[in-house]
């Protein structure tokens, strides 16, 4: 792998199992995994929920941008969780090989509603109840995705195991 910084960058939208898959590709290559909103949550000392109900949105972006200055210029050989609206920060390819986790709504909504806890994972990702604006969502943002990435993997009906294996090949870790 020869990306800047030696970092790979998951980026794809809400629930398609980002921090699943870094915590796995953690665990089997032996880096840090990294989520960007938590971070955020952690600067902040309060939920993505609450920041952008009380600040509103253009200064949770703003901490993005933050974020991703410092992950640029500090973090190295770790695997990094991005939020679904992260690709906006402009220099996400400085960071890393950047890999959209690519999927469809009806994917993403299977994959939620078959985990262990879902009323959990939507309690999350309250966007998720709005069906129509997910999704509209999710189809505004997809040729955005293509853009800020350097790999797509499709990931529907695959476990994070699997699609760790094939990061681990395709990047030869």
């Amino acid at each position: 792998m020869d990306y800047q910084n030696n970092n790979i960058v998951l980026m794809g939208f809400m629930g398609v199992g980002k921090g699943s898959l870094a915590r796995e590709l953690a665990r089997l290559t032996k880096r840090v995994a990294i989520d960007t909103d938590d971070i955020i949550e952690s600067m902040e000392n309060m939920k993505v929920k609450r920041i952008f109900e009380q600040e509103g949105e253009a200064y949770f972006r703003e901490s993005e941008k933050k974020v991703s200055l410092w992950l640029e210029r500090s973090v190295k050989n770790s695997i990094i969780s991005i939020g679904g609206g992260f690709f906006h920060v402009g220099n996400l390819k400085e960071i890393g090989h950047v890999i959209y986790l690519e999927s469809s709504f009806d994917a993403i909504l299977d994959r939620i509603n078959s985990s262990k806890n879902p009323e959990k994972k939507y309690k999350k990702r309250p966007l998720l109840l709005d069906i129509q604006k997910a999704s509209a969502l999710i189809n505004e943002r997809h040729p955005k995705y293509l853009l800020a990435s350097n790999t797509v993997i499709e990931t529907a009906g695959k476990t994070s195991a699997v699609i760790a294996q094939e990061i681990i090949k395709l990047l030869k870790l």
